[in-house]
């Protein structure tokens, strides 16, 4: 570990928060790394890279040598080194994940923390990219998008699609009157937007990397995890007091891992009655059936900004008007 990778490998966050990167545009250059697992499905891969193309972005990418174990992309070091070479590049503008898997959490010391900090780019993905997303907003205070990998970009629905464009663009409009969406509890929230996928996120207690939960709108999702596993965690969180002090819970898609749709209905309906168990004594509007996740429906949202979730209107609003531009 260099010694600026070292200096920020503590727990306390970096203040003031909200750093916000400039848009991507057409004609801008789009860096593709590979922080996790390996390319799985070459042919989604491959369109979603015509994906971006379409959007009017250059590509940016090496591919991996496919050392290290075979559920790497390769080994630490080099996705480190392809992490930083692109967040060097003056001409890449954002980056965003191949596909996620398993590996961020392994290149945690050894990210220069203030390097990126001081040339905000945005950083997209989600699964195992939670650690990023969360760990780099938290002690950078760069904001981040919770969004598709190249992967999943061709299985997008053409909502999740447009939210995607806008805010890579940097326009953040509000969540209105979402089909689907449950107010499981009502009320009105205000807080700083963390979480992820929760497993993900549940490996990241007890580390440095652990986001702030205090204060928050935690949203969370997950994929092919059975119920208990998915209670297992959620009662770990509130063990752990991080379910008492946030200011808002928004459940994403939980599925089975298949497409049997009478299974995750059931399986969701249990996440949420676990939840609202779990802050049976808490007061902050949680709702259920929000679209995020790893299915079709995957709306982007950015990782570290404020945001107010309002049941009566049941309205997610993105707030900008604290968030410092570009460096810093």
């Amino acid at each position: 570990m260099n010694e600026t990778a070292r200096k920020y490998s503590g727990s306390t966050p970096f203040n003031p928060r909200h750093i916000l990167a400039g848009g991507l545009h057409p004609g801008d250059t789009i860096g593709v790394f590979h922080p996790a697992g390996p390319i799985r499905n070459p042919a989604a891969f491959e369109t979603g890279l015509q994906i971006l193309r379409e959007l009017g972005l250059q590509i940016r990418h090496h591919s991996p040598d496919n050392s290290g174990p075979d559920y790497l992309a390769a080994g630490d070091k080099q996705r480190v080194r392809e992490l930083h070479a692109l967040w060097a590049d003056e001409e890449v503008k954002g980056l965003i994940a191949a596909r996620g898997g398993y590996g961020c959490l392994r290149l945690t010391g050894q990210l220069d923390l203030d390097y990126i900090r001081r040339h905000p780019k945005w950083l997209i993905g989600f699964s195992d990219l939670t650690v990023l997303l969360n760990g780099i907003s938290a002690k950078t205070g760069l904001i981040t998008m919770h969004g598709p990998v190249v992967s999943s970009l061709p299985r997008l629905d053409s909502r999740s699609m447009d939210s995607f464009r806008e805010q890579l663009g940097g326009t953040f409009t509000q969540y209105s009157r979402i089909p689907g969406l449950e107010i499981l509890r009502s009320g009105t929230g205000e807080g700083h937007l963390t979480g992820g996928n929760l497993t993900t996120l549940t490996h990241l207690i007890g580390t440095p990397w652990q986001p702030v939960f205090a204060g928050s709108i935690l949203f969370l999702e997950d994929t092919a995890e059975p119920a208990y596993k998915l209670d297992r965690m959620l009662t770990h969180l509130s063990c752990c007091g991080l379910l008492a002090n946030i200011s808002g819970l928004i459940l994403g898609a939980f599925d089975p891992g298949h497409d049997d749709r009478l299974e995750t209905i059931r399986l969701n309906e249990h996440i949420r009655e676990r939840v609202l168990e779990l802050t049976a004594l808490s007061n902050y509007p949680i709702w259920g059936g929000f679209p995020v996740g790893h299915q079709r429906q995957n709306h982007p949202l950015p990782v570290g900004m404020d945001a107010v979730m309002d049941s009566a209107a049941g309205r997610l609003t993105f707030i900008t008007d604290n968030c410092r531009q570009g460096h810093v």
